[in-house]
């Protein structure tokens, strides 16, 4: 029997219109999407899934000889251009805003590279001032639902006291991102993470920023990808640059042919092979496995989940009747062999509901339904 993942991860890519993103969700999904030279050719969001590149998968497959391998994926969800006035309805503004308060991470794609034959939205290339359209925006749709949710609060409240600590908390968020702070920057409580929880905030998502440069700027980076890299650094954000004209001609090309040309480039991964990973680790996600002779498959989860978690990724009744878990590494695995070697050397486990996952666990599960 093969299950499916419950749920796929998602990850937006966002952006001014004419930064690229649209050519980069093309070379990443091997999707068509439209990438024209006019602001708004992306109208609907375009959809796409991404398997992980992931060795261990391969020598899985060399040594249990299954009769299918299943990759962990990320779903890239590649959202309409958004322009200054957005959280007002400007451009595209409510359609790119309510696409992507359903990913749960972002990726920001900036245009660090100049060339007069492609518009620019505002005129002219400055990635600083490009960063801060985006997000002026969205703290300006966070703060319109805080404001929403306090006006909710102040009515219910005269019937309900216990309201007050709530009420007072997103007051105090109103205010926070009206000094133009993202809600992700505020310390938490416990009862105040599930308060904020209720409104699924546009600034309270983990996000990374894409710097789209020329091919020139691979090797040796230059001044706008400089002053973004400068930004970033401010904010604690990681920045990956990434030429999407030359993933464009890597997607195209086959794993050998590409290892060449990135060579030629003097790169040793493609930006989107680095964007893969990093949206992996945004999302704060570890692989397990799960391996027969049917079907080997990598399964996404959150660092920190228990084996029963573990095993309600497969199904929901494997969760509720978990009983233990086998588990071994794929480390002992690819040292030892084979499953039989594994047991022969005492790293075969059995795990109980406690049992906290770790990255590269091989799992088999037993459970009561």
């Amino acid at each position: 029997m093969f299950f499916e993942d419950k749920m796929a991860l998602e990850v937006g890519i966002v952006g001014l219109p004419n930064t690229g993103k649209s050519t980069l969700f093309s070379a990443l999904t091997k999707i068509k999407a439209e990438a024209e030279n006019y602001p708004f050719c992306t109208i609907d969001p375009n959809i796409g899934i991404v398997q992980l590149r992931d060795s261990r998968m391969k020598r899985l497959k060399e040594l249990v000889s299954p009769s299918r391998i299943v990759n962990a994926t990320l779903q890239v969800v590649d959202i309409a251009g958004l322009v200054k006035g957005a959280s007002k309805g400007e451009g595209l503004g409510n359609k790119f805003l309510s696409h992507i308060q359903k990913v749960q991470a972002v990726v920001h794609v900036v245009r660090c590279f100049r060339d007069p034959n492609i518009v620019h939205v505002e005129g002219n290339v400055d990635p600083s001032s490009d960063v801060k359209v985006i997000q002026t925006e969205l703290i300006l749709s966070d703060l319109e639902q805080t404001e929403r949710k306090i006006e909710r609060l102040s009515t219910r409240i005269k019937a309900d006291r216990n309201l007050e600590v709530e009420l007072a908390f997103f007051e105090r968020l109103r205010d926070y991102l009206d000094e133009g702070n993202f809600a992700g920057g505020m310390d938490l409580s416990e009862d105040e993470v599930s308060f904020v929880s209720t409104l699924n905030l546009l600034t309270m998502k983990p996000y990374l920023y894409i710097a789209n440069v020329s091919e020139e700027d691979l090797e040796h980076p230059g001044d706008l990808q400089l002053e973004l890299q400068e930004l970033a650094s401010k904010e604690g954000v990681e920045v990956i640059p990434v030429c999407a004209k030359v993933e464009s001609e890597l997607a195209e090309m086959d794993d050998e042919e590409s290892i060449l040309f990135m060579k030629e480039l003097g790169i040793e991964s493609s930006g989107l092979d680095r964007l893969i990973d990093s949206g992996y680790k945004l999302l704060e996600q570890i692989t397990f496995y799960t391996a027969g002779k049917k079907e080997v498959k990598a399964w996404e989860i959150r660092n920190g989940s228990t084996a029963p978690e573990a095993a309600g990724k497969i199904h929901s009744d494997f969760e509720k009747g978990f009983i233990r878990a086998e588990v071994f590494h794929f480390d002992d695995i690819d040292k030892l062999g084979s499953e039989l070697s594994i047991k022969e050397a005492g790293k075969w486990r059995l795990e109980g509901k406690d049992y906290i996952v770790q990255d590269g666990d091989v799992m088999h599960f037993r459970f009561n339904v």
